[in-house]
């Protein structure tokens, strides 16, 4: 009889769950909220301190200027979508979430994602146009366009992710335990009850299909501003072209390889605490260095991050 009841509570469709990250270190889980907490600091503060100084300093209010703080706020809404609520599962052990909420997260979090790699689409796009249309730049890279274009590629974000969320909330599922710190695709499709990798391949499809496209868009992008650079720009401006640029390819670079990283982890007979790490870093180690990246090597907000220190 009650070997019969457990079949039957296994067969129920779960609609809370349990996030349980790192697993493999339970009995010392509660001290991971010290690096969490660290990073969640220097986040917020190396992000905001440079969206403030872009937006007080008149020498700052330009396009490039503006679409490096629009990636920092995508940045700080990404992590606070994160970090505050794993704090409170390992202070508080306050790690329940509804189905609700987790497809939720899941939506804002890949939603974010993607936006900031159109944002970097949206920064590449400027920089072709300062360096190979100059003549036109000024008339057609506006405050408004970038608004207009920005709103857009937030939708296009939002529709695209759309189909991983619709196909996750009709999954039956068989277990309440997610082994993370936050709703994953992948993580949360393994607790489905049967076959799930059809199901799978429409979230694999979709990142392979994004990714493509901007990698692409991005490789002409540059590749003309490159051309453009060491053929027809020369001296000071030639270089400042190219530090310029190579400033924004490290960020490109840097995002890419942490989504590439994990997306290789969970897809590999790795330890789950390997695989919460690979996580940890795609999603936060981007938004903890982009500061530092622009801050030391854009000259212009460089001298302002130190005039205002003087003061």
């Amino acid at each position: 009889m009650d070997l019969l009841s457990q079949n039957q509570t296994s067969t129920l469709p779960h609609t809370e769950f349990v996030l349980r990250g790192f697993p493999g270190i339970s009995a010392l889980r509660e001290l991971l909220a010290v690096p969490f907490f660290s990073i969640y600091v220097l986040i917020l503060a190396g992000n905001l301190i440079i969206i403030y100084r872009i937006l007080v300093e008149k020498s700052l209010h330009s396009p490039m200027y503006y679409l490096i703080s629009l990636l920092f706020a995508v940045n700080i809404s990404c992590t606070t979508a994160i970090i505050p609520s794993t704090l409170m599962a390992l202070v508080c052990g306050m790690d329940r979430i509804s189905l609700g909420g987790c497809l939720f997260q899941m939506f804002f979090m890949y939603t974010m994602v993607m936006f900031e790699s159109n944002v970097l689409l949206l920064m590449a796009l400027d920089r072709y146009m300062a360096i190979c249309r100059p003549l036109h730049y000024h008339n057609i890279m506006t405050s408004r366009l970038l608004l207009q274009l920005s709103f857009l590629g937030f939708i296009e974000c939002s529709l695209l992710v759309s189909p991983i969320i619709i196909v996750a909330s009709k999954v039956q599922f068989c277990s309440s335990f997610i082994l993370d710190f936050v709703c994953e695709n992948m993580v949360l499709l393994n607790l489905g009850c049967g076959n799930m990798h059809k199901i799978q391949i429409v979230g694999l499809m979709v990142r392979i299909l994004v990714t493509a496209m901007d990698i692409t868009l991005l490789l002409v992008s540059y590749s003309s501003i490159l051309y453009t650079a060491m053929n027809i720009v020369t001296g000071k401006a030639c270089h400042k072209t190219l530090h310029t640029c190579g400033t924004h390819l490290c960020v490109v670079v840097l995002n890419y390889s942490c989504g590439l990283l994990s997306s290789i982890a969970y897809r590999m007979p790795i330890s789950i605490n390997l695989q919460n790490l690979t996580s940890a870093i795609y999603y936060l180690f981007p938004a903890t260095i982009h500061p530092l990246i622009y801050g030391y090597r854009v000259k212009e907000i460089q001298l302002c991050l130190i005039k205002s220190w003087k003061r």
